[in-house]
């Protein structure tokens, strides 16, 4: 783990476009240790070993939480990216993302693939109650998101990136994050079209990798659109609860990061200053975690 200072920043984002980012705000967080990188296949699968512990996606779905689903459907899987094979409208992201059966963290892709050479990848395909599970396992606890914001930035105040203001400078690749036309073609110029090992790209300020682009990673916040606007100024907690006015009746947590999937086109939450959401219970491809732990 890392140790981060505690201080002060300027939360949120005010060039980015996304209302949910705003307003910024000042806020002072403590000083904790936070993973220097998210938890990885090898780090998850220790974990698995020791608790036996089953992720939601290797569970069969609740009949009742899916009442419109037919059963043979019910089937424990997770989404996993699928791009199509032509250029689509961004207007309906199940253009290009499936429902897989068999999809896990230990079979990323699908059933038939494997974490063979993924040891130091991120691990994928985790709800926010695994996340909470290996955290307990561990000592450790969720990020809040002021807290993941601070670290993220290394000290670099109300830069647009975790590593400044140039998305690629000097024409390094600093993140993994989608390149080329999205969703159909990915050129992968910065040498991955998927996951990425944690460290292949170069560390923040307070010496963090995958703080933008690889995977999302949860926080401890429930996710509201208007949560910046009652925001305490001192090592605020989020919400007491979750509203996405999208969906208002599914809980949804804050994410963090972005992932590789994120371009400037669509997403481009690799902008250290924005937000992401997912609802508590789902998984996917592009989605992981890591943790911190209070200074005392």
């Amino acid at each position: 783990m890392v140790w981060i200072p505690g201080g002060e920043f300027s939360m949120g984002c005010d060039g980015c476009g996304m209302p949910d980012a705003l307003p910024v705000h000042r806020v002072y967080v403590s000083g904790f240790w936070m993973d220097r990188t998210p938890v990885t296949n090898a780090e998850f699968e220790r974990f698995v070993a020791a608790t036996g512990y089953v992720t939601v996606a290797e569970r069969k779905p609740d009949p009742r939480q899916f009442p419109n689903v037919p059963p043979e459907m019910l089937v424990p899987g997770s989404a996993v990216f699928a791009p199509p094979s032509a250029p689509v409208a961004l207007d309906n992201h199940l253009q290009w993302w499936r429902y897989v059966p068999g999809a896990n963290w230990r079979h990323p892709d699908g059933p038939q693939s494997t974490l063979d050479g993924r040891a130091n990848h991120p691990v994928v395909h985790i709800a926010w109650d695994d996340a909470r599970e290996y955290a307990k396992w561990a000592g450790k606890r969720l990020p809040t998101e002021a807290e993941f914001e601070f670290a993220a930035r290394g000290g670099l105040e109300r830069n647009l990136y975790a590593w400044g203001n140039e998305l690629t400078p000097g024409g390094r690749a600093m993140a993994n994050i989608w390149q080329g036309h999205f969703p159909d073609a990915n050129s992968a110029t910065d040498g991955y079209a998927t996951t990425s090992p944690v460290d292949a790209f170069p560390p923040s300020g307070y010496g963090l990798y995958d703080v933008g682009g690889n995977v999302w990673q949860w926080c401890a916040d429930w996710y509201r659109p208007d949560a910046y606007t009652a925001s305490a100024s001192r090592n605020p907690q989020g919400p007491d609860d979750s509203y996405d006015p999208e969906e208002p009746d599914t809980k949804k947590r804050v994410t963090r990061g972005g992932s590789f999937l994120c371009t400037g086109s669509y997403c481009a939450r690799y902008l250290v200053g924005s937000r992401g959401k997912a609802e508590v219970s789902s998984a996917a491809s592009n989605l992981g975690f890591r943790l911190v732990k209070s200074a005392s």
